[in-house]
């Protein structure tokens, strides 16, 4: 893997160990040489696993859409920035510039894009990696829901498999390192996206 993109907060919560975990990932990233795709934000959880893969010398390479640029403060340090026009944009970018995908804690936002990007691997539109970080057990009550998708037989248990949990990073990086992807019948052509 050599780029991953990482979704995450935009605010920093209220929990130590998820800056932490962040500051841990940006860190390795730059000690493995994987570069950081992001939303390009210098604030919340965002702004500190930017700081830590850019203080590490890392690459960091950030997409934000034009109208964020506003609301959010941009990070102008980057090794680059891409600017988009909007935000379904914004995630095309970021996936075609990624050979992987990170979620860590985060809001609604952070869950839109994990899903969007695991729905398009249960698609079979893409075979990257898609892992979550579970710091301090953030996500402990999503994956019970999940589990209960799967039960109710909304969730195939394959597509829920698909979704790579860690507690630690090195424990997620070790597991999308050694991923791979079970055959997914290709539900719709690229070209019709």
């Amino acid at each position: 893997m050599e780029r991953i993109v990482v979704f995450c907060g935009s605010s920093e919560g209220n929990d130590q160990k998820v800056i932490d975990e962040a500051r841990a990932l940006g860190r390795r990233f730059a000690e493995l040489e994987i570069a950081l795709v992001y939303g390009a934000a210098k604030i919340g959880v965002m702004g500190q696993l930017a700081k830590a893969c850019l203080d590490h010398h890392g690459k960091v390479i950030g997409v934000i859409p034009e109208f964020l640029k506003m609301k959010e403060v941009v990070h102008l340090g980057l090794t680059e920035l891409y600017t988009t026009r909007n935000m379904h944009e914004r995630k095309l970018k970021m996936h075609e510039l990624s050979d992987a995908i990170i979620a860590l804690p985060g809001g609604f936002g952070t869950l839109e894009e994990l899903f969007e990007m695991i729905t398009w691997a249960q698609l079979g539109l893409h075979q990257k990696p898609v892992g979550l970080l579970n710091t301090n057990g953030f996500y402990d009550h999503l994956l019970k829901f999940l589990e209960h998708m799967v039960k109710k037989g909304f969730l195939k248990i394959e597509n829920y498999e698909m979704l790579l949990v860690g507690s630690t990073v090195d424990e997620l990086l070790h597991k999308m390192n050694n991923y791979r992807p079970k055959p997914v019948p290709k539900w719709i052509k690229k070209d019709q996206v």
